[in-house]
C-alpha cells in the first residue's frame, strides 16, 4: 500500500464522489503488478499524475489493469515523459520483426504458415497501438503535452502502422503470387492516401481512418492465373483493411473507412492513377472536392505517389474564384444540423452548432474559394489556414484568433471525452458522473462552470460561421422582391412592387424580367446555377433602388447575366457578396461600358470585392512589380500562359482605372496617364520575355546580354503622346542595332542577327495582338515603320535616320513629334532620341510646311469629319482635336531649328506650353488649345464609357470649337 499512500495528496484533489473509485482501481493494479514482480522507476511527475489519468480514462485504467507491464515498460522506458520525433513509431515497430511462431496460442500453430503470420502482424500491431495510445492519453490527460502533439503523435501513429501493415502484407503477396513492376522494371507498389484528419495530421482521439488506394500501372502478372495487377492490388486491399479494422479480442488498430474513394461502396476498392484523373475530371461530386482539401499520401511508393498527388490540385482549386463553395458547405452543414436535429443530438461538439466542423467549413470555403490564385491557402491544416485568413484581411483578425483559440478548445474537449472509454464519439455525456469526469479532467471544479464555457465558446464560433454563409440574410430575403423574381402573383402587383424598389416604367421592366428568365442562356443553366440565380435576382431587385437610375441599370445588368449565365462561379460571387453587388449597381449605373467589359471578361468580377483597390489604380512602378510577379511563375517558354496572364493584368488594371473615372476618382489627364502606363509596362515585359524566349532556343546576338539587347520599341501617336484612350490601338515602331547582320547567335540552334531581330519583332507583335479566348492585348498599328506596310518590320537604327532625313513624307515627321522611346535597350533609346532631336531639328522653310500640313489636314477632314451639320466630331470635325495636335506638329516642325528644347516632350499639352514660350505662339492661345484638348478629351473617355462614338451635339462645344478654328486660321492658313 506504500505506492497508494504516496499519493494521498493527488487523491484529495479529486472530485469527491470519485475519490473511492480510482483508489479501488489504482490498488487492483499495484497488486497486479507486485504480484507479477514488476520494477518501475517513479518520479514525482508520474505520481503527480496517475490519480488525474486513472480518473479520467477508463480504457487508461483498464488496459494497464489488464496488462500492467504496459504501463510499467512506458514508465521505465521513459517514453511516457518523452516528445515523440516524427520517425518514433516507425522505429519501434521495426524493432520487433513478425516472426516469432513462440508467441502464438496453440491454435494457430496448425494454420498455413501465411496465416500464422498475418495472425501475429495483428496482434502485434494491436498491442502496438493500445501501448502508444495510453501514452497519448497519458501525456494529454496529465497536461503534459500540447493539443498539436497530440494531433500529430495520432497521426503518426496511424501512418506508421499502415505502412507496416502494408509492407508486410506486399512481401507475403509477392511472394505468393509474384511482383507487379511499373513501365521500368521496378516493383511496382500501391500509394494509400489518408484524407480529413489524419490527411491533416489532425487525427482526434478515437478517429477511424478514411483511406483511398491508388495504383500507377496496369499489367499482368507472369503466374498461371495470369493475375491483372488490379487483381493483385485488390487482394492486398483488402488484407490490409482487414488487419487495420477488424476486431478481435486484441481490439482494433484502426478503424478503417474506404467509403470516400470514387464511387463509393459501389466503385473498385483500388484505382489505377489513370481511372482516377478521369474520375475526378469527369464524374467527381462537388462534396469531393471537399474531402480532398486534406488528401496526403500516408504510405505506400511516395515517388509515383507526387504524380497523384499533382492530378488533384486542379480538381480542389480552380484558376478561378469559386464562390459556389459557400453555398455547397451552407447545404451540406443544413443537412448535417437537420439529421442531428432528427437524432436529438445538438449537442455534438463536433457536428452541432458552433461545433469544429464549422470552423474547419469556414476555413474549406476560403481555400476553395481562393486556393487557386492564393498558393499560401493550398494547407490542410485548419489552424494554418485561419492564420493566413488573419493575415490576408479575408477575416478580421478577432475573429481569427478567436476560431484558432475556440477550435483548440473544442478539439481538447473531443479528445478527453474519447480517451475516456476510447471510443468514437463526439456527444457531450448525459450522465452526471461521466460529466464530473470530463469537466475534471479539463481542469474545471464542476460540470456547470464547464458547459458555460463550452456555450459560450460555440455562440462565438456560430456567430463568425453566420456572418461568412449569411444564414440570417439568406432566411430573411425580401418576399416582395422573390415574388417579382417568381412572377408568381398578377401583374399589377408585380408591377406594383417594382414601383416600391424604384423602378419607373414598371411594365417594360417586368416584361425585360419576364424576357431574361425564358431567354436561351437562361434555360440552358444547370439546377445548381438556377439555384444561385433565384437567390441573386431578388436581391437585385431590392438593391437597384440604391441607384437613381433604377431602370436603365437593372436593363443593363440583366444582359451582362444573360452572357455569362454558363459561369455559376461569377453570379455565386455577386450573391454571396452583397458589397460586391453594390459596386456593380453603382458602376452599371454610371457606364453601360462596364457591363460589356465584364460580359467579355467576367473574370474581373473578382475585383468587385475589394473597394480600396478597385478604385486606386497602380502607379508605373507598381504595375511592374505586379507584373514581375505573376510573370516569374511562367516557364520561359510557355507563350499561350504567358499571353493568358497578360491580358488578365491588363483587364483587371483597364477595370480599375474605369472605376476611379467613372467614380471621379481621378481627373482626365490622369487617365490617360494610368492607362499609358499599363501599355507601356505590358510592352516592356513582352519585349524581355521575346528575348528571353528566343535566346533560349537560339542564344544571343554578339555583344549582347540580357540588359543591352540592341532592340527597341518606339511609341507614336497616343501612346508615344502619353494620351491613350480606353480603346486605344498601338502604333509602333521596332529599331535593332547589330554590326553584323550575317552574325551568328551563340546558341545550340543559331541564327543570323538578322533573323533573329526580324523573330523578335514578329514574337512581341504575336504576343500583342493574337486573338485568344481572352482578348486581345493591345490592336497594333506598324504602318509608320519606314516604307510602311512595304518596309521591313524592325529597322536598323542606321538605315532609320537615313529615311527620316532623305525619304520620310511631312506627314512621318508630325508622327515623329509624338514618337517616345518605350521599352528595350536603354543605349538605343540614346540614340533614337537623339536622331528624332536631330531629324526635328532641322530647318524647313515655312509656308511649304504649313502648305503640306493643311492639305493633309484637309484630306483627314474630308473623309473622316461627322457628315451630319449639328454632329460634331471630336477628333475629325473643324476646331477638334486633328486641329490642335497638327498645329503642334507644325509649330515643332518649324519652330525646333531655332530651340531644340521643343524635341524633348511628346505630349501635346507640355508641347503647347514649349510653343507659347518659344514665342510661337500667344500665351491666351496655347491656354485656349490646351483647355479645348483637355476638354475633348474628357468628353472622348465619357463617350466611351458610355459606349457612344467619339460624336457629339455641336452646341455643346460650339464656342470652344469656334476658338480653335480661329486659331487655325491664325497659325496655318
Amino acid at each position: 500500500m506504500s505506492f497508494i499512500r504516496n499519493l494521498e495528496s493527488e487523491f484529495a484533489a479529486l472530485p469527491g464522489r470519485l475519490t473511492t473509485t480510482v483508489i479501488d482501481s489504482l490498488t487492483k493494479w499495484d497488486e497486479r503488478v507486485k504480484e507479477l514482480k514488476l520494477n518501475f522507476t517513479q518520479t514525482p511527475e508520474f505520481n503527480a499524475s496517475i490519480a488525474k489519468v486513472w480518473c479520467s480514462s477508463l480504457f487508461v485504467a483498464e488496459s494497464c489493469t489488464r496488462k500492467p507491464e504496459l504501463l510499467v515498460d512506458l514508465v521505465n522506458s521513459g517514453d511516457l515523459s518523452a516528445i515523440y520525433g516524427e520517425n518514433s513509431y516507425v522505429e519501434k515497430l521495426a524493432q520487433s520483426p513478425v516472426e516469432s511462431q513462440a508467441e502464438l496460442s496453440p491454435g494457430m500453430v496448425c494454420m498455413p504458415q501465411a496465416c500464422r503470420e498475418q495472425a501475429w502482424l495483428m496482434i502485434k500491431l494491436r498491442d502496438f497501438r493500445r501501448r502508444e495510445m495510453v501514452r497519448i492519453a497519458w501525456r494529454d490527460l496529465a497536461g503534459w503535452a500540447e493539443l498539436s502533439e497530440t494531433l500529430t503523435d495520432l497521426s503518426h501513429l496511424a501512418d506508421a502502422c499502415i505502412q507496416y501493415a502494408l509492407d508486410f502484407l506486399y512481401q507475403e503477396a509477392c511472394e505468393l503470387r509474384g511482383t507487379p513492376l511499373l513501365a521500368d522494371g521496378t516493383p511496382q507498389q500501391i500509394v494509400v492516401l489518408g484524407m480529413g484528419k489524419l490527411g491533416a495530421y489532425e487525427l482526434n482521439y478515437s478517429s477511424d481512418i478514411d483511406l483511398i488506394f491508388a495504383y500507377a500501372e496496369d499489367g499482368v502478372l507472369p503466374d498461371r492465373k495470369e493475375t491483372t495487377y488490379g487483381e493483385f492490388f485488390t487482394k492486398l486491399c483488402r488484407s490490409l483493411v482487414k488487419v487495420l479494422d477488424e476486431s478481435t479480442v486484441d481490439g482494433f488498430v484502426f478503424r478503417t473507412d474506404i467509403r470516400l474513394r470514387p464511387y463509393g461502396d459501389s466503385g473498385p476498392i483500388i484505382m489505377s492513377f489513370d481511372g482516377m484523373e478521369n474520375y475526378y475530371q469527369t464524374q467527381a461530386r462537388e462534396w469531393e472536392r471537399y474531402a480532398m482539401i486534406k488528401v496526403r499520401q500516408v504510405a505506400g511508393d511516395f515517388t509515383v505517389g507526387a504524380q497523384l498527388m499533382a492530378l488533384f490540385r486542379p480538381f480542389v482549386y480552380r484558376r478561378y474564384l469559386d464562390y459556389g463553395a459557400f453555398e455547397e458547405l451552407r447545404s451540406l452543414k443544413a443537412q448535417i444540423t437537420q439529421e442531428l436535429r432528427r437524432k436529438d443530438r445538438m449537442q455534438n461538439i463536433k457536428l452541432g452548432p458552433g461545433g469544429i466542423r464549422e470552423i474547419e467549413f469556414i476555413g474549406q470555403a476560403f481555400q476553395l474559394i481562393r486556393g487557386g490564385n492564393e498558393k499560401a491557402l493550398q494547407t490542410p491544416g485548419i489552424l494554418d489556414v485561419l492564420q493566413l485568413l488573419g493575415e490576408l484581411e479575408l477575416l478580421a483578425q478577432a475573429d481569427a484568433d478567436q476560431l484558432k483559440q475556440s477550435y483548440r478548445f473544442l478539439r481538447r474537449v473531443e479528445n478527453h471525452i474519447q480517451q475516456y472509454q476510447d471510443q468514437q464519439t463526439h456527444d457531450l455525456p448525459s450522465a452526471p458522473a461521466v460529466q464530473r469526469i470530463l469537466a475534471y479532467s479539463l481542469d474545471y471544479s464542476d460540470w456547470t462552470s464547464f458547459k458555460q464555457d463550452l456555450d459560450k465558446v460555440r455562440a462565438q464560433v456560430h456567430e463568425v460561421f453566420d456572418q461568412v454563409f449569411s444564414l440570417s440574410k439568406q432566411d430573411s430575403a425580401n418576399q416582395h422582391s422573390q415574388k417579382i423574381w417568381a412572377c408568381v402573383a398578377d401583374e399589377s402587383e408585380l408591377m406594383g412592387h417594382l414601383k416600391e424598389c424604384g423602378i419607373q416604367d414598371t411594365g417594360s421592366i417586368l416584361a425585360a424580367i419576364k424576357d431574361f428568365k425564358h431567354c436561351a442562356a437562361i434555360r440552358r443553366m444547370t439546377t445548381k446555377g438556377a439555384g444561385v440565380l433565384d437567390r441573386l435576382m431578388p436581391q437585385l431587385i431590392e438593391a437597384v433602388q440604391q441607384v437613381d437610375n433604377p431602370d436603365e441599370t437593372l436593363l443593363r445588368i440583366l444582359v451582362l447575366f444573360e452572357a455569362v449565365a454558363g459561369r455559376n462561379v461569377y453570379l455565386s460571387l455577386l450573391s454571396e457578396n452583397s458589397n460586391a453587388l453594390s459596386q456593380l449597381l453603382k458602376l452599371s449605373s454610371a457606364s453601360p461600358w462596364i457591363c460589356a467589359y465584364l460580359a467579355q471578361y467576367p473574370v474581373l468580377f473578382d475585383e468587385l470585392l475589394d473597394t480600396r483597390s478597385l478604385y486606386e489604380p497602380l502607379k508605373k512602378a507598381d504595375l511592374d512589380q505586379q507584373l514581375d510577379i505573376l510573370l516569374a511563375q511562367i516557364e520561359v517558354q510557355d507563350l499561350e500562359q504567358l499571353m493568358v496572364v497578360l491580358r488578365q493584368f491588363k483587364q483587371l488594371n483597364v477595370l480599375r482605372v474605369a472605376a476611379a473615372d467613372i467614380m471621379g476618382a481621378i481627373p482626365l489627364m490622369v487617365v490617360s496617364d494610368y492607362l499609358t502606363y499599363i501599355a507601356e509596362s505590358i510592352v516592356d515585359h513582352v519585349v524581355e520575355r521575346a528575348w528571353l524566349m528566343l535566346t533560349d532556343k537560339h542564344g544571343l546576338p554578339p555583344d549582347t546580354d540580357n540588359t543591352s539587347i540592341g532592340f527597341a520599341v518606339i511609341g507614336f501617336g497616343k501612346l508615344g503622346g502619353i494620351e491613350l484612350g480606353y480603346g486605344s490601338d498601338l502604333d509602333l515602331v521596332f529599331l535593332y542595332d547589330c554590326q553584323d547582320g550575317n552574325a551568328m547567335t551563340d546558341g545550340y540552334k543559331p541564327i543570323s542577327c538578322a533573323q533573329f531581330y526580324g523573330r523578335l519583332g514578329l514574337r512581341v507583335r504575336h504576343i500583342l495582338d493574337t486573338k485568344m479566348l481572352s482578348g486581345v492585348l493591345y490592336e497594333v498599328d506598324m504602318r509608320l515603320r519606314p516604307n510602311g506596310d512595304s518596309g521591313l518590320l524592325v529597322s536598323h537604327i542606321n538605315g532609320y535616320e537615313d529615311y527620316l532625313k532623305n525619304q520620310a513624307w511631312t506627314w512621318e515627321l508630325q508622327a515623329l513629334v509624338r514618337g517616345r522611346f518605350i521599352a528595350g535597350d536603354s543605349q538605343l533609346k540614346a540614340r533614337y532620341e537623339a536622331i528624332r532631336s536631330r531629324v526635328l531639328s532641322l530647318p524647313r522653310d515655312t509656308e511649304s510646311l504649313k502648305k503640306e500640313v493643311r492639305e493633309m489636314r484637309e484630306k483627314m477632314r474630308e473623309s473622316l469629319a461627322a457628315k451630319d451639320k449639328d454632329q460634331f466630331d471630336l477628333k475629325q470635325s473643324k476646331g477638334g482635336i486633328a486641329d490642335i495636335e497638327f498645329i503642334v506638329q507644325f509649330g515643332v516642325l518649324d519652330q525646333a531649328a531655332k530651340n531644340s528644347a521643343l524635341t524633348t516632350y511628346t505630349d501635346n499639352v507640355r508641347l503647347l506650353e514649349g510653343l507659347q514660350q518659344q514665342g510661337f505662339m500667344a500665351k491666351a492661345d496655347a491656354e485656349t488649345l490646351k483647355n479645348a484638348y483637355c476638354i475633348y478629351r474628357d468628353f472622348g473617355h465619357k463617350q466611351v464609357l458610355q459606349e457612344d462614338k467619339a460624336v457629339i451635339a455641336e452646341a455643346e462645344v460650339v464656342k470652344i470649337s469656334a476658338q480653335v478654328e480661329r486659331i487655325w486660321h491664325e497659325y496655318m492658313e
